[in-house]
C-alpha cells in the first residue's frame, strides 16, 4: 500500500509507521485516513510488533488547524462523524493484540500526543516537548486524550496541565508516567525495543496486553476473570511447550506463536 503522508515498512515482523507530513507532522484529513489504513496493516499476522514515529526529529504538532477552520461549516454530526475516523486509529491501536510502541522525539502535543498515549509504551527523548494546548482554541483533547491521560497520571495532574495547557519535557513526562523510557535516540531505541520483543511468544505478548487493558478498564473481578481465561488458552499453546522443554534444556527458547 503506498502512502503519501506516512512513511511505512514492515521488515522481519516489525512495522514502523513514521508520520511525514511535512514540517511538523500535523494530523490533517489525510493523515486521519492513512493512519487508519496503517493500522489495518498492522493487524496482519506477520506483524509482531508496530512503532509509531515522526519524520525530522518531530512526532506530531496534532492536527491540522485548518481542519478546525474548515469545521466551522460542518453540522455536529459531520463533525463527530470525521473525528471518528481518528478515533478509530486510537482505539484499533489498543485493541491489537501485539505490542505498539510510540517513538517521541521533538514536539509531541495535541492529537499527536494523543496518538501516542493509545500506544503500549513510549520512548522519548529528554527534551522532547508535550502536552495538550487545545485550550488555546478553545477545545480539549478530544478523542479518548482526557480518559487516557487520566489513567497515566491521575484526575488533579491531568485537570492540572490540560487547564492550563502547560507544556512539559521528556524527563518531566517520565516522571509523571506519560512515558516509560527515555532515550537520545527514541527511533533507534524504540527500533532495539522492538527488536527484543521479537524473542518473546507473540500470544502471551497480545493476551498480557488484552488483560493488562481490561484491568484498567474494568473492576478487578472482570479483569481477573479475562485474565485466567487468558491463561487457561496460553496453557495449551506449542510456545508454552516450548518455553518448558527450553527451560529444562538450559537453552533460549524458540517461540513461533503456535
Amino acid at each position: 500500500m503506498s502512502y503519501e503522508t506516512l512513511d511505512v515498512t514492515i521488515e522481519n515482523g516489525i512495522a514502523t509507521i513514521r508520520l511525514d507530513n511535512e514540517p511538523v507532522n500535523a494530523i490533517s484529513q489525510d493523515v486521519r485516513y492513512e493512519l487508519a489504513d496503517a493500522v489495518e496493516e498492522l493487524r496482519d499476522d506477520s506483524v509482531r510488533v508496530g512503532v509509531f514515529a515522526g519524520a525530522d526529529e518531530v512526532f506530531s504538532v496534532g492536527a491540522d488547524i485548518s481542519l478546525f477552520e474548515e469545521a466551522q461549516d460542518w453540522t455536529t454530526q459531520e463533525f463527530r462523524s470525521n473525528s471518528r475516523v481518528l478515533g478509530r486509529v486510537f482505539t484499533g491501536i489498543e485493541d491489537l493484540e501485539k505490542p505498539v510502541i510510540a517513538a517521541i522525539d521533538g514536539t509531541c502535543v495535541g492529537g499527536g500526543l494523543e496518538l501516542a498515549l493509545a500506544c503500549d509504551v513510549r520512548i522519548a527523548s529528554p527534551d522532547a516537548t508535550l502536552g495538550f494546548p487545545e485550550h488555546n482554541i478553545g477545545l480539549i483533547p478530544g478523542l479518548g486524550g482526557c480518559s487516557r491521560f487520566v489513567q497515566m497520571v491521575g484526575a488533579g495532574k491531568a485537570k492540572d496541565l490540560i487547564f492550563t495547557g502547560e507544556l512539559f519535557d521528556g524527563e518531566t513526562a517520565r516522571t509523571l508516567g506519560v512515558v516509560e523510557r527515555l532515550a537520545d535516540h527514541p527511533a533507534a531505541a524504540a527500533q532495539e525495543y522492538a527488536e527484543n520483543l521479537l524473542d518473546q511468544p507473540p500470544q502471551a505478548l497480545g493476551l498480557a496486553k488484552r488483560v493488562i487493558n481490561t484491568a484498567r478498564d474494568t473492576d478487578t473481578r472482570t479483569a481477573g476473570v479475562v485474565e485466567s481465561l487468558a491463561q487457561s488458552t496460553l496453557i495449551k499453546t506449542q510456545d508454552h511447550a516450548e518455553g518448558l522443554q527450553a527451560f529444562r534444556e538450559k537453552r533460549d527458547a524458540e517461540f513461533e506463536g503456535k
